[in-house]
């Protein structure tokens, strides 16, 4: 549990994709385009960070390298009067790898690799052919998280659904779940905000996007 980190992490996932509504695998690629309905939910984050931190905060923004998070981040600066030249991006917040299954449509593995998702939990149920682990994604979380401990005042950070959650779930020093080999928060909605200070997280803004299946 980060209890000794300083300032307060305002996590948040990006806005909706045409790869989301689409239904494909989108995992790492490194840029699908925001729909309008993942603009509108950019915008409504946007206001949501303003009510909460005002104008021209005094926050270090990061996003994963992911264009769709710098969109959403893009957006979201503008609401807050903050430069988004001035962002910090890293490899260690991208979503999770999905190997062979990057880019596939979920109708087609279902038929081809039925029970590849675990439904209760909203994750897969085993790691994708030549991809990424929810171990692997807790222990590239976690070394951003070390090497970022220090920084000064508060973190917006840009990112996605399954890396989001994992990174939540090392911060609130939730238990590893044995069949993730991870420790893993809820599942919260594309568009949706938190805040987590001294391993303790509450939710700033929920977003209308997709929950549950991968995104």
């Amino acid at each position: 549990m980060a209890t000794n980190r300083k300032g307060r992490d305002f996590i948040a996932r990006h806005g909706e994709t045409v790869f989301n509504i689409a239904r494909r695998m989108q995992g790492d690629h490194p840029h699908t385009p925001l729909t309008r309905a993942g603009f509108a939910q950019a915008e409504a984050m946007g206001v949501a960070l303003r009510a909460v931190l005002g104008p021209r905060p005094p926050i270090t923004l990061w996003s994963s390298s992911a264009g769709r998070a710098l969109q959403t981040l893009a957006v979201i600066a503008e609401h807050l009067e903050l430069d988004w030249h001035q962002a910090r991006t890293d490899d260690r917040l991208v979503e999770i790898g999905m190997g062979e299954w990057s880019g596939r449509y979920y109708a087609d593995l279902h038929a081809e690799a039925p029970g590849f998702l675990d439904v209760e939990h909203g994750l897969y149920s085993r790691p994708p052919p030549g991809g990424e682990w929810y171990d692997s994604i807790a222990a590239r979380v976690s070394s951003w998280l070390a090497d970022t401990d220090d920084d000064p005042g508060d973190r917006l950070v840009i990112m996605h659904g399954m890396s989001s959650r994992i990174l939540r779930g090392v911060m609130t020093g939730r238990d590893v779940m044995p069949q993730f080999d991870a420790a893993v928060a809820p599942d919260l909605p594309q568009g949706s905000v938190v805040r987590i200070e001294n391993g303790i997280e509450t939710v700033v803004h929920t977003g209308t996007g997709r929950g549950a299946a991968p995104a």
